[in-house]
């Protein structure tokens, strides 16, 4: 599931691209979301928070963060891991669910740093959950990257968080465990060994053409040609359009695509299927307490004919509260799909019956 790029010496700005590779539509839109909402970890409520920054994000059904930046220049971007193991649930440690684990970043950080530092001294516990599709348990881990051009990549192992920090960590991927992937990379030629550059769409193999074409860079002349090399590389590690395989959610063709200006604040949305380009910037957009949420329909409006294109910052509207699900929320849900699998013998129809008891599942 997914690849991510940063490029931080682009001719003064700092540029990082993602895939979204999974088995299934995930109903994406953009949110703006302002300063001043009250969180909490969507465990048990004992981590509270009022956002400090505002963000634009990437949304999973309208309930999870998925990718994002905020207003400072700090980006994240959750990607699966299947080795991911988050150990007992500790109620002495911060906890969090998976679905606002990003979130909270972006609500409180500036930077890297600022991040690193809050994870190393709080140790926090992220708790698995449900998937709210009625699959599998999602396996995660996260990158953040800031507009300094730092990078971190937080990984739950044996349950233990294990930190990468470091300028120098451009690519995730998925499987191995970073530590592996760092390592097994070397063997490819430009990269420190002698093997050719690997072409299949194996994470390890991802992680190794994306590292490579990150370094390959030349520095480009403005945002534009910034912009258009780093979807050249991230276009090179994507996934085409197949039967997914069983049991490999990761697997999968790749959905959607993001490219991210760190530096000047301009958040750019390829999707793969209605393929026409939407940008954000973030410099223009009122993240105001008491601004309200807005949505940028992606579902219903991004066509290729007549559809969204160029820059849609003016195109947000207010909508209905970006509610991130909890961990009892989302096992509901998941049992709605399963329900709804029984009455149905289609994915609009599943999604109809189970949009129909929507509202009184996240009541709950």
């Amino acid at each position: 599931m997914c690849t991510r790029v940063m490029w931080p010496d682009a001719n003064g700005t700092v540029i990082v691209g993602r895939n979204m590779d999974f088995h299934q539509e995930l109903n994406t839109n953009l949110w703006k979301l302002p300063r001043g909402i009250r969180r909490d970890d969507r465990v048990d409520g004992k981590l509270t928070w009022t956002a400090a920054y505002g963000s634009v994000v990437a949304g999973v059904y309208d309930i999870l963060s998925t990718d994002g930046v905020n207003e400072k220049g700090l980006g994240g971007h959750v990607l699966w891991l299947a080795e991911s193991d988050y150990g007992t649930p500790d109620p002495d440690r911060p906890q969090l669910a998976m679905s606002v684990w990003l979130q909270y970043y972006l609500d409180n950080f500036a930077t890297v740093d600022e991040a690193v530092a809050w994870t190393r001294e709080h140790n926090p516990q992220v708790i698995p959950m449900a998937d709210p599709t009625g699959g599998s348990q999602p396996a995660i881990h996260l990158a953040l990257d800031d507009a300094t051009g730092d990078s971190v990549i937080l990984e739950y192992l044996d349950g233990k968080l294990d930190v990468y920090h470091s300028r120098d960590y451009l690519v995730m991927t998925n499987s191995p465990s970073y530590d592996q992937q760092l390592e097994l990379v070397t063997k490819f030629s430009g990269l420190g060994g002698d093997d050719p550059l690997p072409g299949t769409c194996d994470a390890r193999d991802r992680f190794a053409r994306a590292l490579y074409y990150v370094n390959q860079q030349v520095q480009p002349a403005d945002q534009i040609h910034a912009i258009a090399a780093m979807f050249s590389i991230i276009r090179n590690a994507a996934q085409p359009f197949r039967t997914p395989e069983p049991g490999k959610p990761d697997a999968s063709q790749t959905l959607w695509q993001t490219v991210t200006d760190l530096t000047n604040l301009r958040y750019v949305f390829e999707s793969t299927t209605h393929p026409n380009i939407v940008w954000v910037d973030l410099a223009e957009m009122d993240f105001g307490e008491g601004s309200g949420e807005a949505k940028l329909d992606l579902i219903n409006e991004l066509a290729v004919e007549n559809g969204l294109s160029g820059n849609v910052t003016a195109k947000f509207t207010p909508d209905k509260k970006f509610h991130i699900v909890s961990i009892e929320q989302s096992k509901l849900l998941g049992q709605a799909v399963e329900e709804a699998k029984k009455l149905a013998t289609s994915a609009h129809e599943i999604q109809a019956i189970v949009e129909s008891k929507y509202a009184g599942l996240l009541g709950a």
